[in-house]
Parts: structure tokens; sequence; C-alpha cells
């Protein structure tokens, strides 16, 4: 597999985009992650991303979509949010990108008011719809699972039968170290994803709460996810994901330290040469 860095990283260090895309091909990531809205970045912006990343020769794997409004239960906002991925997918098929990571929402009212299994087929109605523009241009959609109590992917038994009952080949799993230890999952149970996942994002964390921490810096026990995630025969990335570094002036000493450790981990597990 290949390591990229998703590039959020670099943003909230208050870095600009091309000096993170700059320092991600310097560090040695062989890919990078996006995260950005098309919605919210002018022309400009746009074509520096990708001219950068070419400059670079960093290859754009996935680009990060957080669609909360797809599992809501007014039309009008599913509608927008259905508009709004649509254009995510027009620009990972602009940057010559694989998977759009595809974030859902939660459970409103703590599943109350509104029976659980009907908002659970709002999301699987709208993700088949969005698997289908995806698999029109090429692309696939890769689920985050949320270790959040009202997520409503927050484990692997929810993943492998929400992606079941949306039946399309462009609608997988991304698999995410840190929010498998958080769902108290497995590692065996990894293996339940065969054939359903196509990207992954590793970081550690406290095994209390969201972390995206560099490895070693939590208590995250990576062997042996990394060898069911090996056995899965993924042909795709691992993309080390960073949030908020307590010392944001030292986020080259932050990300160039998740780097080592990673590539460290990759290459005992046999994912990296």
């Amino acid at each position: 597999m290949k390591l990229g860095l998703i590039n959020s990283a670099w943003a909230q260090a208050n870095k600009d985009t091309a000096y993170g895309i700059r320092m991600t091909k310097e560090i040695g990531f062989d890919t990078i992650d996006i995260f950005t809205d098309p919605l919210d970045i002018d022309a400009k912006e746009r074509r520096l991303i990708k001219r950068e990343c070419d400059r670079a020769g960093l290859p754009i794997v996935s680009i990060a979509c957080v669609a909360v409004g797809l599992v809501d239960f007014n039309p009008s906002v599913q509608r927008f949010h259905m508009q709004r991925c649509r254009a995510f997918l027009d620009l990972c098929y602009e940057y010559e990108a694989k998977n759009l990571l595809l974030v859902l929402g939660e459970y409103i009212w703590e599943q109350q008011v509104i029976p659980p299994a009907e908002q659970w087929q709002i999301a699987v109605r709208n993700c088949r719809e969005l698997g289908k523009a995806a698999a029109d241009l090429g692309l696939q959609i890769a689920l985050e699972l949320e270790p959040f109590k009202l997520s409503l992917l927050n484990n692997v038994d929810r993943m492998v039968r929400f992606i079941d009952d949306v039946n399309h080949p462009a609608v997988q799993a991304n698999i995410d170290v840190s929010h498998l230890l958080l769902s108290r999952t497995e590692p065996a149970e990894v293996r339940r994803l065969k054939g359903k996942a196509i990207h992954v994002h590793l970081s550690d964390c406290d095994g209390k709460v969201h972390g995206d921490l560099p490895p070693g810096r939590g208590v995250v026990n990576f062997p042996p996810y990394l060898r069911e995630i090996k056995a899965l025969g993924i042909e795709g990335a691992l993309s080390i994901e960073l949030e908020y570094s307590p010392e944001p002036d030292k986020i080259v000493d932050w990300v160039r330290e998740a780097y080592q450790a990673t590539d460290r981990l990759m290459k005992d597990a046999g994912l990296r040469g």
C-alpha cells in the first residue's frame, strides 16, 4: 500500500495549501488526501491544489466530505447535500482521485421521534444514488466508521449491513484504525470487511476519545490491526489523519514523527516495501 497524509494537518496549523503539499512530499509521503469543500474554495484555490500536487508528484487518492445532512428527515436538506456530494464527486474526477471519503451523520433525538430504521433507509437510498453517480465517473465512495454513540456507522457490524443494504459496488468502507479501537472492535473483526474496504486511515488515540495523534502517542496496538488489513489485499493507500497539534508551530515535527512511526509499522506488517 501507499502511505499518504490528509492535508488538514497543515491547515489546522495555519499553514497555507501550497506549503502543506510541498512539505508532504519533502517528508516522504507517496500520496495525499485532500480535505476541502468545492462550495467554499474559489477558482484559484481549486486550481492551486491540483497544480501543486502535480508539481510535487503527489497523486490525490481521496477527498473527504462530511455530509451529515444526507440522513436528515427534511427532503430539502437531503437534496442540498446530495447536490453538494455530487460537487465533491466532480472534484474527485477533476483531481483524478480514487474515492470520495464520505462521513454520514447520526441518529437525531436519541433515536426517538423518528424510527431509527427510517433514518437508516434514508441513508441507504441516498448513498445508493451517490454510488451510481460515482460509478459513472469511474470513482468509488469510502464510508467512514465513526466511533460515536449515535453515528449510523459506528461499528463493523453496522458497516457491513449498510454496504449490503446499499448493494452498489461503488459504495465501500474506509477502515480507520483508531476508530476501530474506540468502537471496541477487535482486530479479527476486520476480516468481515474483506471485499468491502478500499481505503485506510491511521492515527493514535488515548483509548477514550477521538484523538488523531501520531502513532506511539496513544494506546493503539497497531500490529494486529495492520496484519488483518494486509490480509484484506486492499490496493490503495493508508493515509495518516492528524488533527489539532498541541504545538502548531512545530507541525513539521508532528507530521514527520507520524510519518516515520507509520512507515515502520507498515514495513513491519509487510504493507510497504
